[in-house]
């Protein structure tokens, strides 16, 4: 029977190498931003704790499989750990082929965003979130809560900073954003650079209807202009949303239907 061999950490006679003092730093940069214990990353990777910490010191010559490894539970591309000289264009084209399996859906509250996005992410196999509720985990309070102690500049500061640890943790996943997401300048640039944009596009007495039905009936109180008002806010958007990779219409057609015609989209795009 044949093993494949691994390499074990060792330190060179005449010091650690610089490129695995580099990619040590960079791993131990990189498990600090994700706030990610030495024993949870070993843990992630497959590999002993030990070997992490001779990984982060510099003196871990390691094998291309176990550099995979660590990537994967860094979640980056193997080349953005060897950034270095030679291999910065393969780490720039692995990060981008990353950023593609991120795939947020924009649009106003009941264009169908999260139930799309849940049935799509099980079709991939990939996990579902929601930038809304990530947004409450990093306040530690509901959506309410937040806009009704701090206001909505509050709000787009940790949406802002939601999606960058998002972003940073997850190479491929389904994301629902918030509708408002396209006027934070800042997060939607990341949205569009690093993920694949799709706009699920419907008509105002659509939306309307779908969060009513919902059991949302905060669109209509006290608020007796609040369709003209939905209407406003669409027209004013549809430039931001109609920057998304893609666009698909939701109008008169089903869960199902939207998520086939969405992956075949994917597909070919």
């Amino acid at each position: 029977m044949y093993c494949l061999s691994v390499n074990r950490p060792r330190a060179d006679s005449a010091g650690s190498h610089p490129l695995l003092v580099s990619l040590g730093a960079k791993v131990r940069a990189l498990r600090t931003e994700r706030r990610l214990t030495r024993r949870a990353l070993a843990a992630q990777s497959g590999l002993s704790e030990r070997f992490v910490g001779e990984l982060e010191a510099g003196r871990a010559n390691i094998s291309v499989v176990n550099l995979a490894e660590i990537a994967r539970a860094l979640g980056v591309g193997p080349g953005r750990l060897l950034d270095d000289g030679a291999v910065s264009g393969q780490g720039r084209a692995e990060e981008s082929a990353d950023r593609r399996g991120v795939i947020a859906l924009l649009g106003l509250r009941g264009a169908g965003k999260s139930t799309v996005g849940q049935q799509l992410s099980r079709a991939l196999s990939v996990p579902f979130f929601e930038l809304d509720r990530l947004v409450e985990t990093e306040a530690g309070m509901s959506l309410s809560e937040i806009f009704a102690i701090h206001g909505e500049d509050y709000y787009r500061r940790l949406e802002l900073s939601a999606l960058k640890r998002f972003l940073a943790t997850h190479s491929r996943a389904v994301l629902a954003t918030g509708g408002g997401v396209v006027t934070s300048p800042e997060a939607f640039r990341l949205l569009l650079e690093r993920t694949r944009t799709v706009w699920l596009k419907a008509q105002p007495e659509e939306h309307w209807r779908r969060v009513v039905v919902q059991g949302d009936l905060r669109p209509m109180q006290n608020r007796p202009h609040a369709m003209a008002e939905l209407r406003r806010r669409l027209r004013e958007r549809e430039p931001l949303y109609a920057r998304a990779d893609l666009t698909l219409s939701t109008s008169g057609r089903s869960v199902g239907e939207v998520v086939r015609a969405l992956r075949q989209r994917l597909s070919a795009a």
